[in-house]
């Protein structure tokens, strides 16, 4: 092999493609004489590896044809599906698509199952977001080219499951830890109790494994492990799973069972839409197109022009360039232009056609609608789109909001979640208020007013503020309420998603970490009321949504009120006053409160558009996820 090395870097240096063939005939025999099933992955990597240099070069048909072969040798020998055979498995795929070669269909498959394994492989939510990161253009857009492959072949169900399987992965993996086994229970009390058992020792295990490796280095290297008490607990999670396999097959052999843990079905996602449209934006380099899901009709599809692709990726582009430059003057001239002409393009690129698509399927104006995006979209105000030309011409500025009651979802599956998780509770709950008023954070005393008053109309308030609010009593009072309005910094850690926080008494962090870790069964909403909530930094993965706002969802809220970006300190009374009163308002009995809050936000935000010199990013800001 060493001389494989000298030939490669030859070839780098004199560009001479003597040496690259001589690198590969060298290859090759290693290749053929350990014989297919022994064959060495690191030669496997470096054959495909050059004989891609050459054909990219030379287009020989014979080098095409013996990549095809050892792509399809890769993905038959199971010792080398490993994570690290994922970035070829998607040239396999690209290549393939793009010569309509018959392996296409496999080359996506094999891609996507090896995809999964980098979660299942790594021991701690850190490592599982370092893996992703390390094969970040490969995951990113993986699934996106999968799914807009299925929508060229007018496969629009698979397309839907496609992106339904690769979105928010660390969130799935963990959630299905957190599986419900009522329904096993009436078949098999004693496989139900064993498997809630194994989950519950498997996610403890995870959350130790990443204290243990956070408090001992960086932990986010993703490198081996080894032996003493962090290796030991690894191999003890590694046999909890193979034992939860195991459970897993057993319950699959359970009539009525056979589809349990398997990727969900077209048939059981189609129901994310019972209570107004889906729109799932597939943002891809081959093509790009927008998917509605409605509850009355079969899945839409609105293609989009050649340029969509550029275009939102170009705005994202903008959008953040924008916020970089003016990030101390967010206020000013130049970044309102700047926002102003994103929601115009995203308007034209956009919501014309949706609004065009949602006419035509019946769907009447003022009626709930998510937004799915995918990508760069993921960054961008889509419920803010506009403005909207209206019918005469005259009148104030209308944006999408103004004809939609908007919300975000992760995934169709995390929606499903909120509409059906729990019984629906009639009675007004009561409220968690966490709050840390200060010199940087003045208007929180009025946000506290506003929302201690709704005690006036029988609205049980329990406040935390100042020094009674510490990460301890903050969980602790989660646990205890249905509603939570939390009123203070909220800070990102780029790179490191798990560390962003709520800043609470001193010095005293509540972070995404440990909400993840708590499970709050009576949750139904929270108002999140700071800073970067639902923002994704640039060195975020944006499918994952590894944000505050997501985290509150993970954990059991079913609705989710959160900001993109920064919060105007001053702005937070005001808002939270008309929140509520909606909320609480006697107009719509017979409604939890928690599937109030859309249309109570929606509301609220325009009050807040409607006053003198507000600018567009102080409106824009404020988002809802979720029921």
């Amino acid at each position: 092999m060493a001389l494989r090395v000298h030939l490669h870097r030859a070839f780098l240096f004199t560009n001479k493609i003597e040496y690259l063939n001589e690198a590969i005939s060298v290859l090759r025999d290693h290749f053929n004489a350990q014989g297919v099933q022994r064959a060495d992955s690191s030669v496997l990597f470096r054959l495909i590896e050059s004989l891609s240099t050459r054909y990219d070069l030379l287009r020989c048909g014979e080098d095409y044809n013996e990549l095809m072969q050892l792509f399809s040798t890769v993905a038959s020998i199971e010792r080398l599906r490993t994570p690290d055979w994922f970035l070829i498995s998607c040239s396999w795929a690209g290549l393939a698509r793009l010569s309509g070669h018959s392996s296409t269909l496999a080359a996506y498959d094999c891609a996507m199952s090896l995809m999964q394994d980098t979660l299942t492989v790594a021991p701690t939510l850190d490592t599982q977001h370092f893996r992703l990161v390390a094969i970040r253009d490969g995951c990113k857009s993986l699934p996106l080219d999968y799914a807009s492959y299925h929508l060229s072949t007018g496969q629009l169900a698979r397309a839907i499951e496609t992106l339904e399987d690769s979105r928010a992965l660390i969130w799935s993996e963990m959630r299905g830890l957190r599986t419900s086994i009522a329904r096993i229970r009436a078949k098999d009390s004693h496989l139900a109790d064993t498997f809630a058992s194994v989950n519950k020792k498997l996610e403890m295990l995870t959350f130790q494994l990443t204290l243990s490796l956070n408090s001992n280095g960086d932990g986010r290297d993703g490198g081996s492990v080894t032996m003493g008490p962090f290796g030991r607990l690894v191999m003890k999670q590694q046999e909890l799973l193979d034992d939860r396999n195991k459970l897993i097959s057993q319950i699959q052999e359970l009539p009525g069972f056979e589809n349990f843990l398997k990727s969900p079905s077209f048939d059981n996602l189609y129901s994310a839409a019972a209570r107004g449209p889906v729109i799932i934006i597939n943002h891809c380099r081959w093509r790009s197109d927008i998917l509605i899901l409605s509850h009355n009709s079969p899945p839409s599809l609105i293609p989009t022009a050649d340029e969509f692709y550029g275009r939102a990726t170009k705005l994202r582009g903008r959008l953040l360039g924008a916020r970089k430059k003016n990030t101390w003057a967010l206020d000013s001239a130049q970044y309102e232009d700047a926002l102003s002409f994103v929601l115009k393009e995203l308007y034209e690129l956009v919501g014309q056609p949706v609004i065009k698509k949602l006419n035509e399927l019946s769907v009447p104006e003022q009626s709930r609608v998510w937004w799915c995006p995918t990508s760069v979209f993921c960054s961008l105000p889509l419920h803010a789109m506009g403005p909207i030309p209206s019918d005469d011409g005259f009148g104030p500025p209308r944006y999408f909001s103004d004809l939609y009651i908007p919300s975000y979802t992760t995934t169709l599956s995390t929606l499903i979640e909120s509409n059906n998780s729990g019984s629906h509770t009639l009675g007004k709950p009561s409220i968690l208020l966490v709050s840390q008023p200060g010199p940087t954070l003045p208007g929180a005393r009025g946000e506290v007013k506003a929302v201690q008053g709704l005690q006036t109309t029988s609205t049980k308030v329990t406040t935390l503020i100042s020094a009674e609010a510490t990460p301890t009593t903050v969980l602790k009072g989660l646990r205890d309420h249905r509603f939570a309005h939390i009123a203070c910094h909220g800070e990102l850690e780029p790179g490191k998603p798990f560390d962003a926080s709520f800043k609470l008494f001193g010095e005293g962090r509540l972070s995404l970490f440990d909400i993840v870790r708590s499970q709050l069964p009576d949750a139904e909403f929270a108002f999140l009321s700071a800073c970067h909530t639902a923002e994704l930094t640039e060195e975020s993965i944006a499918d994952e949504a590894l944000h505050l706002a997501a985290a509150m969802q993970y954990c059991g809220f079913r609705s989710v009120v959160g900001t993109m970006w920064a919060v105007v300190d001053g702005d937070g009374q005001g808002l939270a006053r008309n929140f509520y009163k909606q909320v609480f308002s006697d107009r719509q009995e017979g409604v939890s409160y928690y599937e109030r809050t859309a249309e109570a936000l929606r509301d609220a935000v325009k009050i807040l558009r409607r006053k003198r010199d507000v600018t567009l990013e102080r409106w824009v800001n404020f988002v809802h996820y979720g029921a």
